[in-house]
């Protein structure tokens, strides 16, 4: 009989590549892991790993192995799912991922709206990158998680993982007003930045209304913003920390504009970025979401690019209650109805 929880150990290995890095996410030490995995291999009768330097392979009858585990992972969550419902009322905790955005706008509704219908729950949440929060979904520190994809930075596929969309945002490129009066400013798609040859005297936009004018949704390349990246080829850019999608979503979208941009400041905080564009120290891209109240000074040009936000949890978690409920209380709460996949 194959044990479960080595089953485990094979799957995080398949996708971290070593056991010392297995060891470190699942708090065993890496001599632990290694005896539990030579135990698996004389569960199983044949040879699952083979050394390659310091990483180890998987041989074909443990990758073969690995894709029942993750059959068998799904209906263990599957089943633990059928049990909590059977319970009357939902109690304890619900460890909940989210990036800094999603913190600031979409929690905290959200949380109001979970404790309020029930009660019993004790939402814990922590503020993550969703590059990291796969293998934190995969190893049960987190339940449930909200991540993102943009134009350019597609998400990467996790069997481990289902996800479901929740929100659709357009992108805009922040820049300094160029001199104009420091009005709040969302200029259509394409428009040339002011002091730049644009057309003078555009109204501003109302905060509130559809931001980016007529910028169309797309899941594709971010066609279209190369002409209006282009012309900031020059300026100083502010994005976000390295290894982060933010980071790497400037950077290709600059690079499928023709250029690399000339870095100058990372950060992570929208609202610090938009902060900084307004005192003249970069221009940088930024989210619907992240740019709800820009300070004055900052101009908001719309670009045909999306960021789109998705609900992430272990593939069989979607039917567990707690799971469930925290998924129409953030669907319940989105601000200003902007709703994507289920919640159309």
């Amino acid at each position: 009989m194959l044990d479960v929880r080595r089953l485990r150990l094979l799957r995080e290995l398949s996708y971290r590549g070593t056991i010392a890095a297995v060891a470190e996410a699942m708090t065993f030490t890496p001599s632990a892991v290694s005896q539990q995995l030579a135990a698996l291999e004389r569960e199983a009768g044949v040879a699952l790993l083979e050394r390659t330097g310091r990483r180890v392979a998987l041989t074909p009858a443990g990758v073969a192995l690995v894709g029942h585990a993750e059959a068998v992972l799904e209906r263990l969550e599957l089943a633990a799912a059928e049990l909590a419902a059977a319970h009357t009322g939902l109690v304890g905790a619900i460890r909940v991922g989210a990036f800094p955005t999603a913190t600031r706008t979409i929690l905290p509704a959200a949380l109001a709206a979970l404790g309020r219908d029930h009660p019993g729950l004790e939402p814990m949440v922590d503020e993550i990158d969703p590059a990291e929060v796969a293998p934190r979904l995969r190893t049960g520190d987190l339940d449930v998680a909200l991540v993102h994809e943009y134009d350019f930075v597609p998400a990467i596929p996790d069997l481990a993982l289902d996800t479901e969309p929740l929100l659709e945002e357009p992108m805009y490129l922040a820049s300094g007003d160029g001199g104009d009066s420091p009005v709040r400013r969302r200029d259509t798609p394409g428009e040339a930045p002011a002091g730049h040859g644009g057309t003078p005297g555009e109204a501003p936009v109302r905060h509130g209304d559809t931001p980016g004018g007529d910028v169309p949704a797309r899941h594709g390349d971010g066609d279209g913003a190369g002409d209006v990246l282009a012309r900031w080829r020059d300026a100083s850019w502010i994005v976000s920390k390295p290894g982060t999608l933010c980071h790497t979503m400037t950077v290709r979208a600059c690079q499928a504009a023709g250029f690399a941009p000339r870095i100058r400041h990372h950060i992570d905080d929208f609202a610090t970025v938009l902060a900084m564009v307004a005192v003249g120290q970069g221009v940088a891209l930024v989210p619907e979401l992240g740019a709800a109240d820009p300070p004055g000074g900052v101009r908001l040009t719309g670009l045909p690019m999306r960021r789109r936000t998705q609900i992430a949890f272990r593939r069989g978690a979607s039917a567990h209650p707690a799971v469930a409920a925290f998924t129409a209380a953030l669907r319940s709460s989105l601000p200003g109805g902007r709703r994507t996949g289920h919640a159309r």
